[in-house]
C-alpha cells in the first residue's frame, strides 16, 4: 500500500490533522481543503458535495482551532489561555443585561393557572 492508498482509508479530518501536523503555521480554510482533496484524490463534484461536511468536522473536533481570517491551526501549538473562553463571563454579562431593566410591557392582569 503506498502512501496515497493510506490517505484514502481515512477520514478527511485526519488526513488534514496529520498535513497540518507537518506544518509549522496556521493554515487557511481553502488551501487546507484543497491539500485534503488532493490526497484524497476527490474529483470535483465529491470535492464540491465533502466541503461543507469537512468544515463541519474540523469545526467540531477538538484538535483544531481557527485563529482568525478563516485561518485553522492544531490546538496544541496554542496556550490554552489564548484559545479558552471563559463561558461563565458570558453567562454573567447576560444575566446583569436582563436584571438591569425590568419589562415594562407585563400584563399584570392576566391570571395565571393557579389562581
Amino acid at each position: 500500500m503506498d502512501s496515497m492508498d493510506k490517505y484514502r482509508d481515512m477520514s478527511m479530518v485526519d488526513v488534514a490533522f496529520e498535513l497540518m501536523s507537518k506544518k509549522k503555521s496556521a493554515v487557511n480554510f481553502f488551501k487546507l481543503w484543497e491539500e485534503v482533496c488532493q490526497m484524497k484524490k476527490f474529483d470535483e463534484q465529491q470535492q464540491a458535495d465533502k466541503e461543507s461536511l469537512f468544515y463541519t468536522n474540523i469545526t467540531l473536533d477538538g484538535r483544531f482551532i481557527t485563529v482568525g481570517e478563516n485561518a485553522w491551526d492544531l490546538r496544541s501549538r496554542h496556550k490554552f489561555s489564548d484559545v479558552h473562553i471563559d463561558m461563565n463571563d458570558i453567562y454573567s454579562d447576560d444575566e446583569e443585561d436582563d436584571s438591569e431593566e425590568p419589562e415594562d410591557d407585563v400584563d399584570s392582569t392576566i391570571e395565571d393557572d393557579y389562581n
